[in-house]
């Protein structure tokens, strides 16, 4: 299990979001470095989230998180905010000011979408993403309440759903995906899942 390196841009402003719809399109992601480079990669394996309620789990506990209205869903009313909060909580990360440049106007242009659970009248959690025609790729999520970005991914998985979404990707395996089930494919298989999903038209919202 390894990320697959494709590539530098040693130059971030030559790129525009249309690049970022293009590399996801094809396989492949953006993620920034310390020295203000984007370098491109694809993931063996890759892992999705299956877009079928009776393969999505949610814990107990989680259902009872969700039951008692202690978070307060909403979308894309802070994207900016979601993307600094995930890029700050991971510490030294990918979440570059070149990349948070990038997504914002993958946002603004209606590509990047984000999902934002509030407690009492605060960002407590969120996460992004992009959706392209019927696809949906994940990116990161925070929290500073616990279960805060559970819930988020609770939410969306049912809007993808609702959306008639094809694909949930996450790109890599993580103790929390699988808990909810996400699983690990060959990269023939992701490849021929997003062929499907990029002939249909979903609307995220």
């Amino acid at each position: 299990m390894s990320y697959i390196y494709l590539g530098t841009t040693f130059n971030p402003d030559s790129i525009s979001y249309n690049d970022v719809l293009y590399a996801y399109s094809n396989g492949y992601f953006p993620m920034g470095d310390a020295d203000g480079t984007i370098n491109w990669f694809d993931h063996e394996p890759r892992c999705i989230v299956p877009l079928l309620e009776k393969e999505f789990k949610i814990s107990r506990s989680l259902r009872q998180v969700i039951k008692s209205g202690k978070f307060q869903i909403r979308i894309d009313t802070d994207f900016h905010s979601v993307i600094r909060s995930c890029s700050q909580s991971h510490g030294e990360t990918w979440i570059t000011p070149e990349i948070i440049s990038l997504y914002s106007d993958l946002f603004n242009k209606g590509f990047a979408h984000s999902v934002e659970a509030y407690s009492d009248g605060k960002l407590a959690g969120g996460l992004y993403g992009v959706a392209l025609k019927s696809a949906f790729f994940g990116e990161s999520m925070f929290f500073s309440v616990p279960n805060a970005s559970k819930v988020c991914v609770v939410y969306l998985h049912e809007l993808l759903i609702k959306n008639n979404f094809r694909l949930f990707d996450i790109q890599m395996s993580t103790p929390l995906f699988r808990s909810f089930g996400a699983l690990e494919i060959s990269s023939e298989d992701y490849r021929s899942l997003l062929a499907k999903a990029l002939k249909k038209n979903s609307k995220f919202v």
